[in-house]
């Protein structure tokens, strides 16, 4: 589901050059491009706690947003439509469960919401935008905290999503894969890491598919591809600890930033050139997530 900006679009230079042509190209660097990935926890909830106020004062160019919880039908207030911004929705067949939704200031050429699989389409886990070369994705990753068979599911898009993601590595577009992938890399993206290696999310299984897609030296030693995607938070912040993007809701997590840092924007290495910086707000607190923006170009 679309709907036209309601407001006026970015007046800045070149945003929309770097949307339709992709960010970088080994001939050419284009103008800067913002985007923000984020876990609403629900975007009702997100929004009456201030999140789209607060996000109108990042001038962002596009919003990748997980766990919508709702229908589209139910999203047509202004207060969840911020001005100057289209909007496209991936609800879950199950009511008030998951979904992935896109807030653009340009409109997309095309927008994708199935890769080919119900068990997981059906879920609303995947919506994809495309501007041009440049495809941004939402994306949200199965968890398996709530026991095993979640947990088996989880494995199963893992061994289905990665020869996918292959394709797109080598596809010759430019990708930008947001979201929350409910896997951490290594030590240094988890406050707790003894004590969790036998708990979803940090399973050396899924840091190993984690880390497999990847090609820096940020993982967790488990083998690594030398062409492969890039993690933007370790491309720029290499050595950072204690930044982490989700915390329980236990036992003062938040407030003593005992964290997992689950949420990224990765990146095809035709983007890399034009990364420049990034930031995880930990505060305000709109979800148990934080917001996770990423700035491009020159």
């Amino acid at each position: 589901m679309a709907e036209p900006p309601a407001g006026r679009a970015s007046s800045r230079p070149g945003r929309d050059e770097a949307l339709s042509c992709g960010l970088y190209r080994l001939t050419r660097v284009f103008p800067a491009l913002r985007i923000m990935t984020f876990n609403a926890n629900g975007i009702r909830s997100a929004a009456s706690k201030g999140f789209f106020d607060w996000f109108a004062g990042h001038d962002a160019d596009v919003l990748c947003l997980q766990e919508t919880k709702a229908q589209s039908h139910q999203l047509t207030d202004d207060a969840l439509r911020p001005a100057g911004y289209h909007a496209h929705f991936r609800d879950a067949t199950q009511k008030g469960y998951s979904g992935v939704a896109i807030y653009s200031r340009r409109a997309p050429d095309e927008v994708r919401t199935e890769l080919g699989w119900a068990p997981f389409d059906e879920e609303g886990r995947y919506i994809e935008a495309r501007f041009g070369n440049l495809s941004v994705v939402s994306f949200y990753i199965p968890s398996g905290s709530s026991g095993e068979e979640r947990q088996g599911f989880k494995f199963e898009v893992m061994a289905w999503l990665k020869p996918i993601l292959d394709q797109w590595l080598t596809s010759g577009r430019d990708y930008v894969l947001c979201g929350d992938w409910n896997i951490v890399r290594a030590e240094a993206d988890i406050k707790n890491w003894k004590s969790n290696q036998k708990n979803s999310g940090c399973l050396p299984h899924e840091r190993a598919w984690m880390n497999g897609l990847i090609a820096d030296g940020c993982g967790d030693g488990s083998p690594q591809p030398e062409q492969g995607w890039h993690d933007s938070f370790r491309a720029l912040k290499p050595e950072a600890r204690d930044e982490y993007t989700w915390w329980s809701n236990r036992a003062g997590a938040r407030g003593n930033n005992v964290g997992w840092r689950i949420d990224y924007q990765l990146l095809t290495p035709s983007l890399c050139a034009g990364l420049k910086a990034c930031e995880v707000w930990r505060e305000p607190r709109f979800s148990d997530h934080a917001p996770f923006l990423v700035d491009y170009g020159r």
